[in-house]
């Protein structure tokens, strides 16, 4: 059940994330997640977080998770704000088609 949230400032999208639920009980995601260039570090990226957080628990999940590389600090900082903990890192897989 995925849903779509956007926010806004003065009528211009700052930032916009997905939520996917597989259903009561069960862990969600929040997936993707963007903040607007110019907008980044001005606390719209945690916002949209709790948000999303927010959803998935009235959806009936069970908990939420996040995915985001270690490369990226300003990501982990902006989950890690809203309440996230890091997990054993997982590496990537890839095939080619």
């Amino acid at each position: 059940d995925p849903r779509q949230l956007v926010a806004d400032a003065h009528r211009t999208p700052v930032a916009a994330a997905a939520v996917w639920s597989v259903g009561h009980g069960r862990p969600g995601l929040i997936e993707p997640l963007a903040v607007r260039r110019g907008q980044q570090g001005k606390g719209f990226g945690r916002a949209m977080t709790l948000a999303c957080a927010s959803v998935l628990r009235d959806l009936g999940a069970s908990s939420a998770a996040v995915c985001a590389e270690a490369s990226n600090p300003a990501a982990v900082a902006t989950y890690a704000s809203a309440g996230f903990t890091a997990a054993p890192e997982v590496p990537d897989l890839r095939r080619h088609a």
